[in-house]
């Protein structure tokens, strides 16, 4: 932007802050003669949009504003990701207490991402009609509830309950956090707030087993697994409630339009540009957004492929749950807590997964730099999922014809690091691919996505006991590793022809558009100008 270009928009906004009369927490309001395109009556109502310079708009947040924010969604991912697999730590002991055998005590791990499943239908489309902050403490104080409730539980049936509770209240950043990154970082800039995010609830996974197992083994027993939860869950609460703010733009839009209106004294009449977009019924409104992710997931083939994909690697993943403790405690005669260890070397696989983002990112800049209008397509979101397409399966196969004596046991756990760096780098990929997409949509978009991966994440601990039983370790874990070999075409298919998937999609045509400097005239025209500009 040129030197004089700058100086012609600070002297308009210059002009415009000598009619500011009203400030607060969105940002500067105007109460007499607006900048905002329309006539301010009824029928052609002030149509209230951002200003490219608007300190308020979320894309112009100060950078440590907008990193404190990202940690602070992606830790409230990582909690409920870790709060899925701490329990594992403790199923012996939990059964022993309770009289119930393991595989009705391994229920509380399937029931809690059921809960996983379930949650994101409610609470994504919730986010995109009330905002994102307010789903996030309600949801939050309520899984900080019944993660107590876990606690002090006197029967099986109480702590299933309570767990699968917990899974559908605990949910809603797995969804919604996405939203957030989308909502406060450009598409240039999301790629490693967006690795963080997405990283999250593998890494959790990875980490619940190795602490809860340690725990369960000392004198603090296997109940104090949960007030670890607790802590971690309260600490994420009590983060998103002092430093996270409202993100969504068409709600911090209609605030500031009602605002306004309020200022005026009802005199002057303002609407979002998103309502002026939508402008319908709030039921209807929420009925749509209610049906949305199901209707993503049954319409929209880059929903439906790339959820079935994020449900294979997120059910690899949980199998390990129950699959390391027959590998590794049942033939290698592991302690709990030594078996928690086995899974540092998935860790390490995701960590480097996530390292590798910034080699992502600059792939991707030099796509925005060959793009003739400088805005980089949603596949250049690929490359590093494609290598990692053939990572999986290479891992998988390998820990699955290593797995048992007499291979050193540190074989299988070397196994972790190609799988968990496939695990990683599919998951970042495809959920950056899903927002830069989908944008506003974006929530309801991977609350599909979590749906499929919820389902298929809470039944694979499940069938993995009896699968290694009548298979054994080798073929068990072998087919795990032929289906994920059977997705692997998945991203490079998506990369070849996802522009042409893409046309076809009304919704992946939809998205908030930069905002430009606003007109000075209250004209009408200007008003339908602005309007075609957004669509």
């Amino acid at each position: 932007m040129s030197q004089q270009t700058c100086a012609e928009q600070d002297e308009k906004a210059g002009r415009r802050a000598k009619d500011v009369t009203v400030t607060n927490d969105t940002g500067t309001l105007e109460s007499e003669e607006s900048p905002y395109p329309g006539s301010g009556t009824p029928g052609d109502p002030y149509v209230v949009d951002w200003d490219i310079t608007d300190k308020s708009y979320p894309y112009n947040w100060s950078s440590t504003k907008r990193w404190i924010i990202t940690l602070q969604v992606g830790l409230s991912t990582w909690t409920v990701a870790f709060c899925s697999s701490s329990f594992t730590g403790g199923i012996s002991g939990l059964a022993k207490s309770f009289h119930c055998s393991q595989e009705v005590a391994l229920l509380g791990v399937s029931l809690f991402v059921v809960g996983f499943g379930l949650g994101p239908l409610v609470f994504a489309p919730l986010s995109e009609v009330f905002g994102r902050r307010p789903v996030f403490l309600a949801t939050y104080s309520i899984l900080a509830l019944f993660l107590l409730g876990c606690a002090f539980a006197r029967s099986i049936e109480a702590m299933l309950v309570c767990r699968m509770l917990a899974g559908i209240f605990g949910s809603s950043p797995l969804t919604n956090a996405s939203g957030v990154v989308s909502d406060i970082w450009t598409p240039r800039e999301r790629g490693t707030a967006s690795a963080l995010y997405a990283t999250a609830p593998f890494l959790g996974p990875v980490l619940g087993p190795l602490v809860s197992g340690w725990v369960a083994e000392s004198r603090l027993g296997w109940r104090f697994n949960f007030w670890i939860m607790l802590m971690c869950a309260g600490f994420s609460l009590a983060f998103g409630f002092l430093a996270t703010p409202e993100t969504y733009s068409p709600v911090l839009l209609r605030k500031r339009a009602r605002q306004l209106q309020k200022a005026s004294g009802g005199q002057k009449h303002y609407i979002s540009k998103h309502d002026l977009l939508h402008n319908k019924p709030f039921r209807e409104i929420f009925i749509t957004s209610m049906i949305r992710p199901f209707s993503f997931l049954f319409t929209e083939p880059i929903v439906l492929l790339l959820a079935i994909y994020c449900a294979i690697a997120y059910a690899v993943l949980y199998s390990f749950f129950a699959a390391f403790p027959i590998v590794f405690q049942k033939h290698r005669h592991f302690t709990p807590g030594q078996d928690g260890l086995v899974f540092l070397g998935v860790g390490v696989g995701v960590g480097i997964g996530t390292a590798l983002s910034p080699v992502q990112n600059r792939l991707y800049w030099r796509a925005m730099e060959r793009s003739p209008t400088g805005k980089a397509p949603p596949e250049a979101r690929l490359y590093l999922p494609m290598v990692a397409a053939i990572a999986l399966p290479i891992g998988l196969f390998w820990f699955a014809w290593t797995c048992d004596p007499p291979v050193h046991y540190i074989v299988p756990i070397l196994s972790g690091i190609p799988t968990g760096m496939g695990i990683a780098q599919i998951m970042i990929g495809l959920v950056q691919y899903l927002i830069d997409t989908y944008t506003i949509y974006c929530a309801s978009a991977i609350a599909s996505t979590v749906l499929l991966r919820s389902i298929l994440g809470a039944a694979f601990p499940l069938i993995s006991p009896p699968m290694y039983k009548k298979l054994g370790d080798h073929w068990a874990i072998s087919i795990f590793a032929f289906i994920s070999l059977a997705c692997t075409p998945i991203p490079w298919l998506f990369y070849k022809y996802g522009p042409w998937i893409r046309s076809k999609s009304q919704f992946a045509k939809h998205g908030i558009s930069p905002p430009t400097t606003i007109p000075q005239n209250n004209d009408k025209s200007s008003t339908m100008i602005r309007t075609k500009e957004v669509v």
